[in-house]
C-alpha cells in the first residue's frame, strides 16, 4: 500500500443513516474513523489536527460544509473530498475553487468513493516523497503561485493549467474524461467540438519538459481523456 497502514479519516455528515454506513465502511478497510454530524464538531475535530483525509458533507446543520472548508484551508492542507447532494455546477466549482481536492455528488456507490479516497491518498504519499526528496531535484507544485518548480525553475503556468496539472497529479495513474476535466478545471461542459482542453495539454506538456520535468507525461487515453504518468527518470 502507498499511503498509511492505518489511515486517519475525518467524516463530516450528518445524515443518521449514511454516517454511520460510511463509519463501518471505512473501519473495515483499516482507516481510524473519526465521525461527526455537525459542522461544529468537525471543527472541534479538525483543531486536533493529524488527519490524512477529510470527507465532508456540504449541508450540514450550524457551521456548513464549505464554511468549515474555509477555515480548514487556513490552517492545514489535509486533503478534502466533499460530498452533497448538490447537483449544480457552481456548487461543484465554488467547492473546487475554496480548496477541495474532490467532489463526489450524492447518491454514489462504495466502489466509486473507494478509488477516488485511494487516488487522494496516494498523491499525499507521492507528495511527501517528493518532500523528503534532495532539494535539487523536487518537483513543488506552489498554491500561492499557481505555477510548478523542478530544479528551481519555474514554468510559467496559467491558472488553467495549474488546475489541469493538480487535478492530474490528484488521480496518479488513473485516466480523467474529459467531462471531468473541462468541469474541474476550465469550469464549463464538454462539447466534441470544444478542442481548449486538448490546447492546454499541449501547452502543459511544453512547459513541463522547458524545466526538465519530462518524467511528468500526459498521456491520452482513447475514448476516455488524459491520464499523468511519473517515469523513474527525473
Amino acid at each position: 500500500m502507498a499511503y498509511p497502514a492505518t489511515p486517519k479519516l475525518l467524516l463530516v455528515e450528518d445524515d443518521a443513516h449514511l454516517r454511520p454506513a460510511l463509519e463501518r465502511h471505512f473501519q473495515g478497510r483499516g482507516f481510524a474513523v473519526r465521525a461527526c454530524e455537525t459542522g461544529t464538531q468537525g471543527l472541534a475535530a479538525l483543531r486536533d489536527g493529524g488527519f490524512d483525509l477529510v470527507l465532508l458533507d456540504i449541508m450540514l446543520p450550524g457551521v456548513d460544509g464549505l464554511s468549515l472548508l474555509d477555515e480548514l484551508r487556513r490552517q492545514q492542507t489535509v486533503p478534502v473530498m466533499l460530498m452533497s447532494a448538490l447537483g449544480a455546477e457552481q456548487d461543484r466549482i465554488s467547492g473546487f475553487t475554496r480548496g477541495a481536492d474532490d467532489y463526489l455528488p450524492k447518491p454514489f456507490s462504495l466502489a466509486e468513493l473507494d478509488a477516488r479516497v485511494d487516488a487522494l491518498l496516494r498523491r499525499v504519499a507521492l507528495d511527501r516523497r517528493q518532500a523528503e526528496a534532495p532539494q535539487g531535484d523536487a518537483l513543488t507544485l506552489d498554491d500561492e503561485s499557481r505555477d510548478v518548480i523542478h530544479q528551481g525553475r519555474a514554468a510559467g503556468l496559467t491558472g488553467s493549467e495549474y488546475r489541469l496539472l493538480a487535478t492530474l497529479r490528484a488521480h496518479p495513474g488513473e485516466a480523467l474524461s474529459k467531462a471531468f476535466l473541462y468541469q474541474s478545471v476550465l469550469h464549463r461542459a464538454y462539447t466534441r467540438l470544444d478542442r481548449g482542453l486538448d490546447v492546454h495539454v499541449c501547452n502543459l506538456r511544453r512547459k513541463l519538459a522547458a524545466i526538465g520535468a519530462q518524467h511528468l507525461q500526459i498521456q491520452a487515453v482513447r475514448g476516455q481523456g488524459y491520464v499523468l504518468v511519473e517515469t523513474d527518470s527525473a
